[in-house]
């Protein structure tokens, strides 16, 4: 279940009304925390991943697809995570999060099913969507 945390809310609902007049571009990054993502998580929470060839994706603002329906959805081309070998600290990823690039506030959060990268060409891929209805 994708979670939303109260700060990704306040994010949303600002940029709706345009409180601050400006964007900023999202980063995708893998936690290898195992944890359950709550509303009340701040970027702290998540244990990023580390070594093994890994880095966080960033994703241009532009390059979005958003379409209005029920519900309404924002849609992004595949991406992929290659490994060069086995991860740094703790080997599990268990899920993603997205944050943004300036500010660093986390915006959303999702686990998946564990993967332990252990060798070079492992890959983990995503094809970002958020949903609103």
């Amino acid at each position: 279940m994708l979670v939303v945390p109260n700060t990704g809310e306040v994010i949303a609902l600002s940029y709706l009304v345009n409180k601050y007049g400006t964007t900023e571009n999202l980063v995708y990054g893998l936690f290898t925390n195992n944890i359950t993502p709550a509303e009340t998580d701040t970027l702290a929470t998540y244990t990023e991943a580390a070594g093994g060839g890994y880095a966080s994706i960033a994703l241009t603002g532009a390059n979005w697809t958003v379409t209005g329906g029920a519900p309404s959805a924002a849609a992004y081309a595949q991406q992929t995570w290659n490994f060069s070998g086995a991860l740094t600290g703790n080997a599990t990823i268990y899920g993603y999060f997205a944050k943004r690039a300036t500010s660093g506030d986390l915006v959303l959060a999702e686990t998946f099913t564990p993967f332990t990268p252990a060798a070079s060409g492992d890959q983990i891929k995503l094809t970002p969507q958020i949903t609103a209805d």
